[in-house]
């Protein structure tokens, strides 16, 4: 039975009909696929024997470059630029915090061993993009808090990665010298952004110069791109998850030729990685192998979320004004997933006694904080009082399709709320001249744009414009819906 062509379709189907039907219960859907992959794997149906954790590496980071690079390109310069500095806390020194603490609790107070204490201190030190993009972008949360953690995710792996390379080269082969260890830190941080940007702008050249009839090219320029990325940092020895993050928000800051169709099939891409490596980690596992590790895994677990995070969140983001909620949420939302798991295979492939058990005890405690963690994340942001009313997805849009250089675009704004409010009528807008709006979306119903139409909040407004516009035309209908002064938090 070719398992690849008939036990693979079914399990993707699967995990797309339980999606639907759990999503009314917050699942995540990275779970669902977890869950999928455990099931017909070996230990359970034993439909599909998936023991190769070579390839599995190989695939899993395959899927993080299309993972970062949506996460990047879905990043606004606005958001960034107000969260850069708890988000890049977070992302190094939030880390070698979760692995001090992590290391001290499980070799100072349990009493672990050290080799195995100080490798599942780093290898579980950072928390997950996939794990995190899958379930935020969910979530109807303030925007600087959503894009804190989200940066974080997509930030904080070359300091873990750097982290366990260190480590289990002096378990191997001895301890590294300290200034090759700082020039390599340097490297991955200050490298990596450098060719990120780089490669950004000489795809946005690309796009924009490049006339081709069929569609499908631009699709498979943006594949291309951010494989290229990724794998010249890899030659150059740098950070490839962190260049192809910055590569994506470069092209997701500029205009260029079919941008929104490179951003829906980017976005594309990204959900079928994630549903795709998620499931195949979860064949990875074999849970027989669980009973002699669940209750260190669970001991794991409960140091890291309720010790190690909180306490990296506490000091690494101390005297940056974010309240106590918003901490609290943080600290709760340092979800773990594809990249501990990944990187707990490097103490197997180093030929490490430990190595198998580190990688089950990592699985464990993933699969703990996905469950736990991330199906919590809603009810507890309720509670915190953090959520915003969430928007329905509008049914209809507008896709301007460019196949030639032109300076207009297809802008789209989401109206504030509160949902239903009265605002100004299109003829007394403000907008820059040339600019048209073409389409009005009301939850299902489509609303012919004209002079004496009222917006209202929470439309959903298709402006044709010239791109250098943008600006005014976001500043100009935010402004024609009257917004309630935001509580600020003590």
């Amino acid at each position: 039975m070719d398992v690849v062509y008939l036990i693979g379709p079914i399990i993707l189907i699967a995990v797309v009909l339980a999606a639907v039907w759990l999503d009314r219960w917050s699942v995540p859907v990275i779970l669902i696929a977890l869950g999928a992959g455990i099931v017909f794997g070996s230990d359970v149906l034993n439909l599909w024997h998936f023991d190769d954790i070579v390839l599995t590496n190989k695939v899993a980071n395959l899927a993080l470059v299309f993972i970062l690079f949506y996460g990047g390109i879905s990043t606004k310069k606005v958001d960034f630029k107000q969260v850069a500095l708890p988000a890049g806390g977070l992302a190094t020194w939030g880390v070698i915090l979760t692995s001090l603490v992590t290391f001290g609790v499980l070799y100072g107070i349990f009493g672990w061993g050290f080799e195995k204490a100080i490798l599942l201190a780093v290898i579980v030190s950072s928390t997950d993009a996939a794990a995190i993009f899958s379930i935020l972008r969910r979530q109807s949360l303030p925007k600087k808090l959503s894009s804190t953690v989200e940066i974080e995710s997509g930030a904080n792996d070359p300091m873990a990665i750097l982290l366990t390379v260190a480590v289990v080269q002096s378990l191997t082969v001895g301890h590294p010298p300290i200034p090759m260890m700082v020039l390599n830190f340097l490297w991955q941080f200050g490298a990596a952004p450098v060719l990120g940007w780089l490669m950004g702008r000489a795809a946005l050249w690309l796009f924009n110069h490049l006339t081709p009839q069929d569609r499908g090219h631009f699709y498979v320029l943006t594949l291309g791109i951010a494989l290229l990325v990724y794998g010249l940092a890899q030659v150059i020895g740098t950070s490839g998850m962190l260049a192809v993050f910055i590569a994506g928000f470069v092209l997701g800051n500029h205009s260029f030729i079919h941008k929104q169709g490179v951003i829906n099939f980017s976005s594309a891409v990204s959900t079928v990685a994630n549903i795709g490596m998620f499931v195949l980690l979860g064949l990875q596992v074999f849970p027989r192998e669980w009973a002699g590790i669940w209750f260190e895994g669970i001991l794991l677990f409960l140091v890291l979320t309720f010790l190690a995070r909180p306490l990296a969140v506490l000091v690494g983001t101390a005297g940056m004004r974010l309240g106590w909620r918003n901490k609290v949420f943080i600290s709760w939302a340092g979800l773990r997933g594809a990249v501990p798991i990944v990187l707990a295979t490097y103490p197997m492939a180093a030929g490490i006694e430990a190595g198998e058990e580190i990688f089950n005890l990592v699985f464990f405690a993933v699969l703990l904080s996905v469950a736990v963690q991330g199906g919590s994340l809603g009810p507890l942001a309720g509670w915190l009082k953090l959520t915003v009313p969430a928007r329905p997805r509008p049914l209809f849009n507008l896709e301007l399709v460019t196949m030639a250089a032109s300076d207009l675009d297809m802008i789209v704004v989401d109206l504030p709320g509160p949902k239903g409010v009265g605002g100004a009528k299109i003829a007394e807008l403000d907008l820059p001249q040339g600019a048209v709006i073409t389409l009005v979306t009301r939850e299902r119903e489509l609303v012919l744009p004209k002079g004496s139409t009222e917006l209202r909040g929470w439309d959903q407004v298709s402006v044709l414009a010239p791109a250098i516009e943008e600006e005014a035309i976001r500043e100009a209908l935010m402004g024609a819906i009257p917004i309630p002064a935001p509580e600020e938090e003590s």
